[in-house]
């Protein structure tokens, strides 16, 4: 069974990484399943040095969730080597009922295709005589078909000229027809195996295990000429001997289709559609074969099952989110439209942080809290309510951040301070780098606009980034898909915000969401705002729809 996986937000902060991993936890220990913390972001400073106090690893990174050939139920079917003979290869392939087998090297690298139609075509098509020398077929392959023994010769060499003779005549006609390096068919005459050997045949063929000589075989190992027994008639052997040809003499190896593991089936489909083959080769990232993927297993793809946590909007999740299977959202924010299939377990509370939310869970489930698992809690509930400063804080967050504090063993003051003087550590980070530490979107029916919030506990820091990050929002907005930026630049120490915005009608929107006039700037100060979701997007969002 595939795992779940659970996941926060683009460009996560604490809250999401520290529920993620708290939450897929808890799951895991319910219901004996697996649930797998994952990240749709790369981690903030302030949450790797969280991580790093409880020794807690980063989730696994997830880029999309749109599906890729390794979410595909392909075939693993090990390839063949190029010597093989097509007996054995349809042998091989009759067993896998698979009309379509790989051709590979020891490295695993794929050198062809061969399929139940090439080798059909070939036994079926009239072959001429040298067929056996043209595909320079071994002895090996020679003796395995026949179900023979080697009495002189050597097993690794190839008949590699010649052609294949029936010496069903005596040898006073044998002399007309055989010719030099031929593959002579012969009965147990001794007339006509010295003939044979003395025409200077590469190979005798002799049938129904007749005994050969001594005198023979030293004649023909003098001769170089090789000499195999079969317990098979001469028109057995001639009808089967064939079916000796190597596997790279029909294989195609020119103009193969080929994919990568890493492939989206979307893209996959688009070019199978077109094709009239059933089989195709997966590849691995060292182009080594890894299986092979039919039209119909591209059909038949279980979607993957996520829980979203700290977040329920199309426009925050991981992309591709359209394409899995959302089972369970536990949030704190407002509801959003992303549309399920079936009904799932939404937990959404008026609370301060979705960590408090999960320590719930953990209650009402009667699941230990280990300290660990009480310290990345606590941590995400400081970060998300700014150590109960924000006005989204309730006194269940701080009650539940006391407890889980108490638990964890550490002084919540001392941990909030460290916390936020490493998260306001701005200097030597590129504007581009700082306005995505913790940046949502946000999307109407008529606009799409993007906060961003820096919070640090020295005002100088952000006094300092001011002018570059307005010039830099600029620069950002055409290319962004944005009709607005806003970026927060809030003291956390002082509980104030300076906003930042830049894009057509931002400074109308905000002197009505603030009952303020700021249309000859930029920037606006706003005492007593820290919160982004409470005090900034709810004024500005109620603005945004009287305006539509």
């Amino acid at each position: 069974m595939k795992p779940i996986f659970v996941i926060g937000h683009k460009n996560p902060d604490t809250d999401s990484i520290c529920s993620a991993i708290c939450y897929a936890r808890l799951k895991s220990r319910l219901t004996g399943q697996a649930y797998i913390p994952c990240r749709a972001g790369q981690i903030n400073a302030e949450t790797k040095y969280v991580l790093d106090c409880f020794g807690e690893k980063p989730p696994q990174y997830l880029d999309s969730l749109h599906p890729k050939l390794t979410d595909v139920q392909f075939r693993r079917v090990e390839g063949i080597r190029a010597q093989m003979s097509l007996r054995r290869a349809w042998q091989y392939m009759s067993e896998q009922n698979i009309h379509t087998i790989p051709v590979v090297s020891e490295g695993k690298r794929l050198q062809g295709l061969l399929t139940f139609s090439d080798i059909a075509r070939f036994y079926m098509e009239d072959q001429d005589a040298d067929a056996l020398a043209q595909a320079k077929t071994s002895y090996r392959n020679i003796v395995d078909v026949l179900g023979g023994q080697l009495l002189v010769g050597d097993l690794e060499d190839s008949f590699a000229s010649g052609r294949v003779v029936v010496g069903a005549a005596n040898p006073d006609v044998m002399e007309e027809h055989i010719q030099e390096n031929d593959l002579v068919i012969l009965g147990n005459r001794y007339e006509s195996q010295l003939c044979a050997v003395e025409m200077k045949a590469s190979c005798l063929i002799i049938v129904l295990n007749a005994p050969v000589s001594n005198t023979i075989k030293k004649l023909a190992k003098e001769a170089g000429c090789s000499i195999v027994v079969t317990p098979l008639d001469s028109y057995s052997c001639a009808k089967i001997i064939n079916q000796a040809v190597p596997v790279q003499h029909i294989m195609k190896s020119s103009g193969l289709i080929t994919f990568q593991c890493d492939d989206l089936v979307e893209e996959v489909k688009k070019v199978v559609a077109k094709k009239r083959i059933r089989y195709y080769p997966i590849l691995d990232s060292e182009n080594q074969y890894v299986g092979m993927v039919s039209q119909r297993n591209l059909l038949d793809i279980d979607p993957q099952q996520v829980v979203l946590v700290d977040h329920n909007e199309k426009g925050q999740a991981v992309e591709g989110i359209e394409c899995a299977q959302v089972t369970e959202i536990v949030d704190h924010h407002r509801i959003d439209a992303l549309e399920t299939t079936s009904p799932i377990f939404f937990r959404n509370q008026p609370l301060g942080c979705t960590a408090t939310i999960v320590a719930q869970l953990y209650q009402e489930n009667k699941v230990d809290i280990d300290r660990q698992t009480a310290g990345l809690l606590c941590s995400a509930i400081i970060s998300d309510t700014l150590l109960f400063r924000s006005p989204t804080c309730t006194p269940v967050d701080q009650s539940m951040a006391e407890k889980l504090a108490s638990c964890a063993g550490i002084d919540m003051k001392k941990h909030a301070m460290e916390m936020f003087r490493v998260a306001s550590q701005l200097s030597g980070r590129s504007m581009d780098e700082i306005i995505h530490m913790d940046l949502k979107y946000y999307q109407g029916q008529e606009w799409k606009i993007a906060v961003s919030q820096v919070n640090s506990v020295v005002q100088e820091e952000l006094d300092h980034i001011r002018a570059e990050m307005l010039a830099y929002m600029h620069r950002y907005l055409p290319t962004s898909g944005m009709d607005m930026i806003f970026v927060m630049l809030t003291n956390i120490i002082d509980e104030s915000t300076e906003l930042l915005f830049v894009g057509l009608d931002a400074a109308e929107l905000v002197s009505e969401a603030f009952q303020c006039e700021c249309s000859s700037t930029e920037t606006i100060r706003l005492p007593g705002v820290v919160s982004r979701k409470k005090q900034l997007l709810s004024p500005m969002l109620k603005a945004l729809e009287n305006k539509s």
